[in-house]
């Protein structure tokens, strides 16, 4: 017979942000799915931040309530408006933008991105501020695999703000130079969010997923334990 709190476990569902997809969290899902947690990543096509809403929303529909949503950068947005709905239970950022209402995802464009063919591109130059903690493998597998938004991606509203009715944690990257880590941290304290702060680039589900799996561990708990109450 399967006990309440094994029937309980949180599912997780994984928002990548800009320049990757679902495999950029591959060093997380290996690890929760060997600890009994339904794992998903929500594949979606940076086209607009209403569809990329709507996918996470269906692909939520695809594994057990309760959820746990897990958004990275641009993800963040992604979580924020899709976890109004019913079934998510709570909201990890890993250094990931979360606007309000009346905010977007607007972002500063470096040098080193481009647009090109009407999608915006990670250059070699610049990934050393996206992930200049990962080995130079690691580093040229995130270039060949890199997704690619849409410009006015960043342009629109995410439709809810998730974080002012569920819990969320928040992994602030001290060493990131994609999403400042000041905005990071502002960003968490304005939610009421559990905060954590690492050693990392913008990429620590890569450079230090052990750490990043406690995170979402210790959200995990919290949320079986509320459901295991109910």
């Amino acid at each position: 017979m399967t006990s309440k709190s094994t029937q309980t476990k949180p599912s997780i569902v994984f928002c990548h942000g800009l320049w990757a997809d679902g495999s950029c969290f591959s060093k997380l899902i290996v690890p929760l799915q060997a600890e009994g947690h339904e794992c998903i990543a929500a594949q979606y096509g940076l086209n607009s931040t209403a569809e990329d809403v709507a996918l996470t929303k269906a692909t939520i529909g695809r594994v057990s309530s309760p959820v746990i949503l897990v958004g990275h950068s641009y993800g963040g947005s992604v979580i924020t408006g899709a976890g109004t709905d019913d079934r998510v239970a709570g909201l990890v950022y890993i250094a990931a933008l979360a606007p309000d209402a009346d905010e977007t995802s607007q972002t500063q464009q470096s040098n080193f991105l481009r647009t090109a063919d009407g999608r915006i591109w990670l250059l070699p130059d610049g990934i050393d501020d996206f992930a200049g903690d990962l080995p130079e493998h690691e580093k040229k597998l995130v270039l060949a695999t890199q997704g690619v938004p849409k410009p006015d991606l960043f342009d629109a509203r995410v439709g809810g703000t998730a974080w002012k009715s569920k819990p969320s944690w928040y992994i602030v990257g001290k060493k990131d130079r994609t999403v400042h880590p000041d905005l990071e941290r502002a960003m968490a304290k304005r939610m009421g969010a559990t905060t954590y702060e690492l050693d990392s680039s913008h990429v620590p589900m890569l450079s230090q997923p052990e750490r990043v799996i406690e995170v979402i561990r210790a959200a995990a708990k919290a949320i079986q334990a509320r459901s295991t109450a109910a």
